[in-house]
């Protein structure tokens, strides 16, 4: 069985030491982990501003009913569900950065550079939108020839945009700095160092924990 861990290791003592004599190499590094922070950083935030604001209120107005005046509000879920979505897809792309090498690891961070391109374009299109006040006005009033009135726009859209350019900026440096990352390693992964042959255990037919055991060391149980 393969365990995939992410947990950074601690720089052994001749990496400190390259670090502190000003080895291009370890500068090198250095400047890696800044990338790598700065893209989770950028990215994890923009998701969650995008995520955040877009279920803030969007839009006010007002619609004549029984000869009053009623407020009415929508949400940026009700505008669009754009940016939301491509929030989500692009957490999943900055997860995938760090599992994926080579030309994988390009494709995912364009995807993730797109997501926040296609939330900030969702987000200022939707920022004049009138269609979902205007549907509400309809649904609270049930008359569908109703219009919202004295429509008025609140910044959250701007600032659901923002977090898109957050998105997009780790994406952007995924793809200028992501070959230097490190990737998600196996921990008991093999490594071409050669493995010492133990005994095969003998496995009771009648005890499903040995079965599991045997698959979990890589032996057939029934042979």
């Amino acid at each position: 069985m393969v365990y995939v861990s992410a947990v950074p290791q601690p720089r052994s003592d001749a990496e400190s030491a390259a670090a502190a004599s000003g080895d291009p190499a370890a500068a090198a590094a250095r400047g890696s982990r800044r990338s790598v922070a700065a893209a989770l950083l950028t990215g994890a935030l923009g998701a969650t501003v995008v995520l955040l604001a877009s279920g803030r209120t969007w839009a006010r107005g007002t619609a004549d009913v029984g000869g009053g005046t009623l407020r009415l509000a929508t949400d940026g879920t009700n505008v669009t569900q754009v940016p939301a979505a491509l929030a989500i897809v692009g957490l999943a792309a900055l997860v995938a950065v760090f599992a994926v090498r080579g030309p994988g690891r390009v494709l995912v961070s364009a995807l993730l550079a797109l997501s926040g391109a296609g939330a900030v374009a969702a987000a200022v299109f939707g920022a004049a939108d009138r269609a979902a006040l205007d549907a509400e006005a309809a649904r609270t009033t049930a008359d569908t020839a109703a219009a919202a009135a004295g429509l008025t726009h609140t910044a959250w859209p701007y600032v659901t945009a923002v977090g898109g350019v957050l998105i997009l900026l780790a994406g952007l440096l995924a793809l200028r700095f992501g070959k230097g990352w490190p990737a998600m390693g196996g921990r008991y992964e093999r490594d071409g160092a050669p493995r010492t042959r133990t005994a095969p255990v003998r496995v009771d037919p009648d005890r499903p924990e040995d079965l599991w055991k045997a698959l979990d060391r890589g032996e057939d149980p029934t042979g």
